[in-house]
């Protein structure tokens, strides 16, 4: 292994920022809009240019290519250089069309209660209303609804003991999570209770 020279070249020394590693010329773009993608405000040119290791002239010039390559194209997103930095946007012809999927009541992102509700019919399966109800400690019809319309879950048959309808997950649950089968789900189950303590506060919140 060569030992190092004392006296880095100075036109390397001018050129490239601190710290991180260089992406290659032809990865610039590349590496420069898969950043843009993560962020959620504006990103600064001087960040960008630490992330990348190029040059700031460079790095200004390539954002300027991608904005005018993403308007050429007439594509759905635009970079914007707002807010002393940059930052990718939705075109605003689009905005109908955007609005209507965000909206429409099968993509919007559940509640905190169908959340909880959800974990507790994944994890204790099949389970009642009435049990998740004691769980939760609030009424869920509204929320089971929810879950059954976005097909979440779905019904599983009565209880045997009590006659209520009981619920499960459903395939679309699966997929939706990146799952094969409910056995890869992440061991939150033992921090719930188990269906006999579900069904002792069930019976004294009756009382």
């Amino acid at each position: 292994m060569g030992v190092p020279s004392d006296t880095p070249e100075p036109e390397t020394q001018l050129s490239l920022p601190v710290g991180g590693p260089v992406v290659a010329d032809h990865d610039l773009a590349g590496a420069l809009e898969a950043v843009l993608l993560v962020v959620d405000s504006p990103v600064t040119e001087s960040a960008l240019t630490t992330a990348v290791g190029h040059p700031a002239d460079r790095v200004r010039s390539e954002l300027l290519d991608l904005a005018a390559h993403y308007t050429q194209r007439g594509s759905g997103i635009e970079l914007r250089e707002i807010g002393g930095g940059w930052r990718l946007y939705t075109r605003d012809r689009f905005a109908p069309v955007v609005e209507r999927f965000v909206l429409d009541g099968t993509q919007t992102r559940l509640s905190r209660a169908a959340l909880e509700t959800l974990a507790v019919v994944a994890y204790r399966q099949p389970v009642t209303r009435s049990r998740i109800a004691a769980v939760r400690g609030v009424n869920v019809d509204g929320v089971v609804r929810t879950l059954t319309a976005r097909g979440l879950i779905e019904e599983a048959g009565p209880d045997s003991d009590t006659g209520g309808m009981q619920y499960r997950t459903t395939e679309l649950f699966l997929e939706r999570l990146g799952l094969s089968h409910l056995e890869e789900l992440p061991s939150l189950g033992p921090l719930l209770p188990e269906i006999d303590t579900i069904d002792t506060i069930d019976t004294e919140s009756r009382r």
